[in-house]
């Protein structure tokens, strides 16, 4: 398995781990695109299977089914929003308050996707938040924690963005470039559906 992938838990039934900023969660349609998260743990656990996604440019724990009948369970606790998700970023600029919501609908640009822009009209909700957990004003940058209450494609990226903060390195929506996008899945927890037993993980931001 890659180096860069490691697993912090792993049971009879499902597995976490991280992914490394950089690599997509699972394959793209072009050949080229066919390297990812899980095409590697594949190698090592033929039968885990994806139960959500991260972005190519975000790095973080993610959790992984090992089976379909996990999976179809998983599942659920992401629809039924029964599991805890926890981000830290680094945002350009020094944001004003402590902490705050962003609820605005999203919908992908299609002309550009997978760009995703705000959309009142015909937008799915969407629903962020966040709190301010550093600043460095020499660097003028505000490191936040970020929930997404919703889990739409690049919502925290595209809220950010609106509240003319985005993320640092994030070029795609309106930020410098730097060396990646500091936006990494920091925490994930879940009362595992075989056990009952509640778990937690965290990962320290590697930025």
């Amino acid at each position: 398995m890659s180096p860069d992938i490691s697993v912090h838990h792993l049971d009879a039934q499902l597995l976490v781990a991280e992914k490394p900023a950089g690599l997509l969660s699972v394959p793209g349609r072009l050949p080229e695109s066919q390297d990812c998260v899980i095409a590697w743990l594949q190698q090592v656990y033929p039968e885990a299977l994806t139960v959500h996604r991260l972005d190519q440019v975000t790095s973080g724990l993610m959790l992984y089914a090992r089976g379909k009948p996990m999976q179809a369970a998983l599942s659920g606790l992401f629809e039924r929003r029964q599991v805890e998700k926890c981000y830290e970023a680094l945002l350009e600029g020094e944001v004003a308050g402590e902490a705050g919501e962003v609820a605005l609908p999203l919908i992908c640009d299609w002309p550009n996707r997978p760009r995703q822009i705000v959309d009142f009209e015909v937008g799915k909700p969407a629903l962020t938040r966040w709190r301010v957990i550093g600043r460095d004003a020499v660097a003028q940058r505000t490191r936040v924690a970020l929930e997404p209450v919703t889990g739409r494609s690049h919502q925290l990226r595209v809220h950010m963005a609106s509240l003319g903060h985005p993320i640092v390195g994030d070029v795609f929506y309106g930020a410098a470039p730097a060396e990646r996008v500091a936006l990494h899945a920091c925490a994930l927890a879940f009362v595992h559906p075989e056990s009952g037993q509640p778990l937690r993980f965290l990962s320290p931001a590697p930025f």
